[in-house]
């Protein structure tokens, strides 16, 4: 939980720091900010000055070296930050970031307020500075115990942008038509120049001309309010028990909250700290994203937005921009540039990820057409396939069509062996209109059905024309005779044994038109997941409930349950056994359906139930 130390503002380190751990951290950091250049420390597990110092060269953070008889005794505790009554006047500049506790949150801002001066000096500092001062209840003295280097900010103007160089005609004009003959998978395809880049292209393999900006450290901006917006916050509606808890696995989150619009330029400017590989800033939004589609009213005020967990000054200075202008600047930023939207070009390609749009564009490749002629014999199979059907795999699926879909892969399932159940999974089970893809989950009472079914429901469906390619195929789960995996420990490999099911990940398109010729169907990514019995109801609630529902889901049995969840069953973290929650607790006796099943397991790591409605975080 966040702390109420007065820590100054902290800039964290991805760097060598599990997913887990990450999101802890995230949560603990009152004064985290994402700005590394508004940071008076930079906190990392590092412990030698030549990676700190690669640490700011990659961040573009310029400083030079304080010496050791020009650095003054450093203060413990800090200044002291401003403090908030139950009556409001100015927001505070140093009010405790994204990740704010629920004491602070409930405090108003008092008195004439000065802006804070910004450091010109930047500390990096061990890890253990914080979790130190956290477990002595005091901010510590930042000594050569835990500082690692200690610079001063260079204040220099930007140089002067160089030229761009653009892409040279190329002789080719046809390559993607080529690649959908698929005939030699590794022959590159051709394609008509159709997804460019307004100039920030170049001949690829080249330099990208751009020069690091050296920022000068930003003054922290000040919540501002009217006598109205005054008024208005000596009657908010209470704060929601639900939301007094860091686990949106706790709380209702609707598909159409009251706050969407605004929520969607969250969304903006998660995608962006995506694509730049802010993994900080992404924790950080989703965290506050889930809090605000969690929340029941529409807001109307900024400091109604302050009080709420996970968001505080931060989220709360980009509702008043948008209450005031209806937009969002660093959004604004982020559709007028034209490096991040290459990179979200790239990042739309099935099976390629955001660290490897990142390697595409420092190839020096702008657009889809770069890819193909440049570095197809570089991409795997799914990455080929993901260009071929770039169009039609970013098509949106009626819910209509995910039954259908849904509907083939059952019978499908049944006229091969009898007595399978099926749920349609994912953003359709959460009542989405439109679908980016299908999955669905298979079951069988008899243990034996199940036991390498994938590899005969693709072969079936793919005899009736309905599967045109197989992208991966995982019979994990049958190869260890589909008993639940045991939980290794914290020790294992991060990301490893996450969801091992047997499944398939396959591309679709209803072979049934009408016309000569071509089947114009279009192509769909489809996933089909076969689950045992005894876990279906794990499989089930967790291909249904959206990514910051999963995320916290499994935080929540590590941090109150002791123990390890994923799609694949429970286990506990003292012995790594598997724990059964879906079997009936007296008698001993199988779930009867897979949803009796999921509701067994809300109960067995006591949640409360929550319809697949309820869960829908992005």
């Amino acid at each position: 939980m966040p702390t109420n130390l007065d820590f100054p503002a902290i800039f964290l380190l991805p760097s060598h720091l599990g997913s887990e751990e990450l999101q802890e951290l995230v949560e603990q950091i009152p004064t985290l900010t994402y700005d590394i250049n508004e940071a008076e420390v930079i906190l990392g597990k590092i412990s030698r000055k030549e990676r700190a110092l690669f640490e700011l060269r990659k961040r573009k953070l310029v400083t030079e070296e304080v010496e050791k008889d020009e650095r003054t005794p450093p203060a413990s505790p800090p200044r002291k930050r401003i403090r908030l009554s139950a009556t409001p006047a100015l927001g505070s500049s140093d009010l405790d970031s994204d990740t704010c506790s629920e004491g602070e949150i409930q405090r108003r801002l008092v008195g004439p307020v000065s802006v804070p001066k910004v450091e010109p000096t930047v500390k990096v500092a061990k890890l253990s500075w914080f979790t130190d001062s956290l477990s002595a209840g005091e901010v510590l003295p930042l000594d050569d115990k835990y500082a690692i280097y200690r610079g001063r900010k260079a204040m220099q103007p930007p140089p002067a942008p160089a030229s761009v160089q653009t892409t040279p005609t190329k002789s080719t004009s046809n390559l993607l038509t080529r690649a959908h003959k698929d005939s030699h998978p590794r022959t590159p395809p051709s394609s008509q120049k159709r997804y460019s880049s307004q100039g920030s292209s170049q001949k690829p393999g080249s330099t990208y001309a751009s020069h690091p900006v050296t920022k000068t450290p930003k003054r922290p901006a000040l919540l501002r309010q009217t006598t109205s917006e005054h008024d208005l916050d000596t009657h908010l509606p209470p704060i929601p028990p639900c939301l007094h808890t860091t686990y949106s696995c706790q709380r209702s989150t609707p598909a159409n909250p009251p706050n969407q619009e605004f929520i969607s330029l969250l969304l903006q400017i998660r995608l962006a700290r995506t694509l730049t590989g802010d993994k900080i800033g992404v924790r950080a939004y989703s965290s506050a994203i889930a809090t605000v589609a969690a929340y029941p009213f529409p807001f109307q005020t900024q400091n109604e937005v302050a009080r709420l967990p996970g968001c505080g000054q931060k989220i709360a200075l980009l509702y008043q921009e948008y209450k005031t202008s209806g937009t969002l600047k660093e959004v604004e930023e982020y559709e007028s540039d034209p490096k991040l939207q290459v990179l979200k070009l790239f990042y739309d390609i099935w099976g390629v990820a955001e660290t490897t749009a990142r390697e595409f564009y420092n190839k020096g490749w702008r657009d889809i057409d770069d890819v193909v002629e440049y570095g197809w014999d570089g991409l795997t199979r799914v990455q080929q396939i993901g260009v071929k059907y770039y169009d039609e795999f970013l098509l949106k699926i009626p819910r209509r069509e995910v039954e259908e879909i849904g509907g083939v892969i059952l019978k499908e399932a049944n006229k091969i062996e009898e007595g399978f159940g099926m749920v349609i999974v994912g953003g359709y089970r959460r009542g989405k209109k439109e679908s980016g893809d299908v999955d669905v989950v298979l079951s069988h009472r008899d243990e034996e059905a199940t036991r390498g079914f994938v590899e005969r429901i693709v072969v079936g469906l793919e005899r009736r024309g309905y599967i045109t390619h197989t992208l991966l195929l995982s019979t994990a789960n049958t190869e260890r005779g589909q008993e639940p995996v045991a939980w290794k420990g914290d020790s294992r490999v991060a990301g490893s044994g996450f969801d091992t099911l047997d499944k398939a990940l396959v591309v679709w398109q209803d072979p049934n038109y009408e016309g000569e010729g071509r089947n114009t169907n279009p192509h769909r990514r489809v996933d089909i997941i076969i689950s045992p019995w005894k876990t279906a109801g794990c499989a089930v609630l967790g291909w249904t409930s959206g990514t910051t529902f999963q995320r916290d889901l499994r935080r929540y049995c590590k941090k109150e349950k002791g123990l390890k969840f994923d799609s694949s069953g429970v286990r506990s973290r003292k012995d790594g056994a598997w724990v059964d929650l879906e079997s009936d607790p007296v008698t001993g006796e199988p779930a009867p359906d897979m949803l009796t099943a999921e509701r067994r397991v809300f109960k067995g790591v006591g949640l409360e139930w929550r319809e697949p409605e309820e869960r829908c975080t992005n």
